[in-house]
């Protein structure tokens, strides 16, 4: 996701890309990955979790080989579709083999390596996609092309097996599910582009709607759910599923959309890349540090501090304008990544313990689900403020060209800095809303666990 995004303004430039051919590049990605990692998961439970695992792997990596070779967007958008349900595969089938062959305290080790890599990641791909931009936008596709066939060599090595009785993956919600992702993502783009108020930015959302009731009716009445709705009849973990759309969701849009406005003010990719290492390092170095943070701070603690952290920081990113100077944002972008490093520490393990032992898997299926669907719907709904507010000051076509991350004129880029400014005072009170809702959620459910205690029902 990472790396992509910053190449986003040279591919649309090369490729002559219209707005919404350049945003699904990143939405049809991020869309189908959450919709497709439970099913997957499911699949590689059935037929082989290291089956399921190399061929998401190889899946992954032809269609970033493909893309590096493409000159039509479409053909590109198609594949990073293609690229979404690999990535999905590889996650599910990939956790599960490391589940598999591990347990007690070497699993927390292997996991604790996992989550690191996640974040390592998310660190890495700007500034590798930054220092290979001289090369053109379709470097950082080639290079990712050969991590996966050396993560494809690698997956011969890995334990095979296999659970015959897991129940068969759930289509239908899939379907439910993912439909309302893409329908949802594209009410935003129209709502960028034709305004909020369209007769077709109105009959996309109200389709999304109409799409997530079916799919909480078919999980309602399916005997082993994908998505088990029934758990969000408990205060903290229904918190803790909404959680990462104050953190996840935030870190996506400034992944996303930080390094496209500096390059629309002239910043070269590499400039943009660097800008958001402040950012990027804590969200991989703080989670490293998991045990020795929850060994002096509740879970509780934790899970509103950063929040908190991320409100604060996303505020104090108002000082970013047109031409200022690195620095300025260093310290808010610090704080926003300390703040989303502390949430990850904790917030898997968090989301399991609120559920009953039997319900884990699910939890955690549900969780990560709902992670990736935070950061699909931070791109999207991020680019329609974006190109909206800026385009009340100047026009569309200007909004979009910056948007694009196109060199805009000086006017253009105040009314581009201004709806930044908008997007990041409305990731600070989503943060911070989300802290309080989290805080008050635990202690609800730590009180009712003390009073069933006490009456001797637990």
């Amino acid at each position: 996701m990472t790396g992509p995004a910053i190449v986003l303004p040279d591919m649309a430039a090369g490729l002559n890309a219209s707005s919404a051919g350049t945003q699904w590049v990143q939405n049809s990605y991020n869309a189908i990955f959450a919709a497709t990692v439970l099913a997957t998961g499911s699949l590689a439970d059935r037929f082989g979790r290291r089956l399921v695992l190399r061929i998401g792997i190889a899946t992954f990596g032809l269609a970033m080989a493909l893309i590096a070779v493409s000159s039509d967007i479409l053909v590109i958008d198609v594949l990073r579709g293609v690229q979404g349900l690999a990535a999905g595969a590889t996650v599910s089938a990939g956790s599960a083999v490391l589940a598999h062959a591990t347990s007690g305290a070497r699993r927390v080790r292997v996991f604790g390596l996992l989550g690191a890599s996640f974040g390592g990641g998310t660190a890495a791909g700007p500034l590798v996609a930054g220092a290979l931009a001289p090369l053109g936008w379709r470097a950082i596709f080639v290079v990712i092309a050969l991590g996966a066939a050396i993560a494809f060599v690698a997956s011969r090595y890995t334990q095979a097996s296999s659970d015959p009785s897991a129940p068969r993956p759930d289509l239908p919600g899939m379907a439910c599910f993912g439909g309302a992702l893409l329908v949802l993502s594209l009410g935003f783009i129209q709502a960028g582009e034709a305004g909020w108020s369209n007769v077709w930015t109105l009959l996309a959302f109200a389709a999304t709607i109409l799409l997530l009731g079916a799919f909480v009716l078919v999980e309602l009445r399916g005997s082993q759910p994908m998505f088990d709705v029934r758990l969000f009849r408990r205060p903290a973990f229904t918190a803790l599923m909404c959680l990462p759309f104050s953190v996840t969701f935030g870190l996506a849009a400034l992944n996303v959309f930080l390094p496209v406005f500096l390059q629309s003010g002239g910043a070269s990719p590499w400039r943009a890349a660097v800008e958001l290492t402040p950012l990027e390092i804590p969200v991989l170095l703080v989670p490293l540090a998991a045990r020795w943070l929850t060994s002096r701070w509740s879970m509780r603690t934790l899970l509103v501090a950063g929040p908190v952290l991320i409100a604060g920081g996303s505020c104090g990113l108002v000082v970013v304008d047109r031409g200022t100077s690195t620095w300025v944002s260093a310290l808010p972008l610090l704080l926003f990544g300390v703040g989303v490093g502390m949430a990850f520490s904790v917030m898997d393990n968090a989301a399991v313990s609120t559920v009953p032992v039997d319900k884990a898997g699910s939890a955690a299926g549900m969780f990560n689900t709902m992670r990736i669907t935070g950061e699909s719907l931070a791109v999207a709904a991020t680019a329609a403020v974006l190109i909206s507010v800026t385009a009340a000051r100047t026009s569309t076509t200007q909004a979009v060209a910056a948007v694009q991350g196109r060199h805009v004129p000086v006017t253009t880029g105040h009314a581009f800095a201004d709806a930044l400014h908008v997007v990041v005072i409305g990731l600070g009170v989503l943060a911070l809303v989300g802290a309080i809702l989290t805080g008050w959620a635990l202690r609800r459910s730590h009180d009712t666990e003390a009073d069933e205690m006490r009456a001797g029902t637990r």
